[in-house]
């Protein structure tokens, strides 16, 4: 059997504040925003950031979490945050977003090395959490 070759379209994270994730994600991580406007005016019902041309995280509240179940008929599922979430970035980028982090007072000290990720083994890894507690890991690969 052929495995099926897919990309993760979205991941969804429970934020208390989806203003202050919204900004965070932006300012600090450096992601854009989707549907940002749209949110802040009140016509989405939670705003996005986008992480690569084909995936976005959804910043979703916590306080919707009972809706969440009720609709997905599953109790218990949502409102519970990831375990993390790794992001892949150019060195450089990865570099310059670890200042970033520490600079919002964030901790960037635990990190792994030749940790295995989707394209292989990467050299070397940090972890932060956002204002939310979502941990985020980030991560560079050699370009060999």
């Amino acid at each position: 059997m052929a495995f099926v070759q897919a990309t993760i379209d979205h991941i969804v994270i429970w934020v208390d504040d989806q203003l202050r994730a919204l900004d965070f994600y932006e300012r600090v991580v450096g992601f854009e925003g989707v549907r940002a406007q749209e949110f802040r005016d009140g016509k989405a019902p939670f705003p996005s950031v986008r992480v690569s041309p084909h995936a976005i995280i959804d910043l979703a509240a916590k306080a919707s979490a009972p809706r969440v179940d009720e609709n997905f008929k599953v109790p218990g599922t949502s409102g519970h945050p990831v375990n993390h979430i790794c992001i892949a970035l150019p060195y450089a980028d990865y570099d310059a977003l670890r200042k970033r982090v520490e600079a919002e007072g964030g901790d960037t000290s635990v990190g792994i090395e030749n940790s295995f990720g989707a394209r292989g083994y990467s050299p070397r890894t940090y972890y932060f959490t956002d204002p939310d507690g979502n941990v985020i890991e980030a991560r560079y690969y050699d370009e060999n």
